[in-house]
């Protein structure tokens, strides 16, 4: 069903195809339009998201009704509100869809069952947060200390798709400038 989630996975630890299917039984398939919600603030969090086509976006939104763009996901990332999924709490993110996208969910019982059965996946799994956290700290750190051209550069670096597939007025928001702002740079 789910090369793609084959070849991310084999990128950390090798599956047999018979542990590969035992995994994939474990995920259910999503198909949401574009500006559709994955996850809504105040709803229960029950599933973490594999992205197999298309573009979401993950945003928190403050008292004072500022929208602050976390995150964007894409193929071959994962996505959900994590506070709310690890901690079986509400949501505290909207995430939607900038694309049409198809998503792969995976409940945190079934993770952890999978974990629990088969090593390899815990090891993928503990390998891939590790890198979830050092990518938040890195996007911290960038608003922290670097301007505006610095973090329009870092971006640029890190992910040069982005650029062509997020609308500017969502890029501007997302590095923390204007759209005019976003124009010069």
């Amino acid at each position: 069903m789910s090369l793609a989630l084959k070849n991310h996975i084999e990128k950390i630890v090798s599956l047999t195809d018979e542990e590969f299917k035992y995994v994939l039984s474990f995920f259910t398939k999503k198909k949401l339009q574009k500006h559709q919600f994955l996850i809504a603030s105040g709803a229960p969090v029950q599933t973490d998201h594999f992205v197999l086509k298309g573009l979401l976006k993950a945003t928190y939104t403050n008292d004072e009704g500022k929208q602050h763009i976390l995150q964007f996901a894409m193929e071959d990332w994962w996505v959900t509100d994590y506070q709310a999924y690890f901690l079986q709490t509400n949501a505290t993110l909207n995430i939607d869809c900038l694309e049409n996208s198809e998503v792969l969910c995976l409940t945190l019982e079934n993770r952890e069952k999978l974990c629990r059965e088969l090593q390899k996946i815990e090891h993928f799994f503990r390998i891939k947060t590790s890198m979830g956290f050092v990518a938040q700290q890195q996007r911290i750190l960038s608003l922290l200390n670097k301007d505006a051209k610095g973090r329009y550069n870092q971006l640029l670096e890190q992910y040069p798709q982005l650029l062509q597939r997020v609308p500017k007025t969502i890029l501007a928001a997302y590095l923390g400038v204007t759209r005019e702002t976003l124009s010069r740079l």
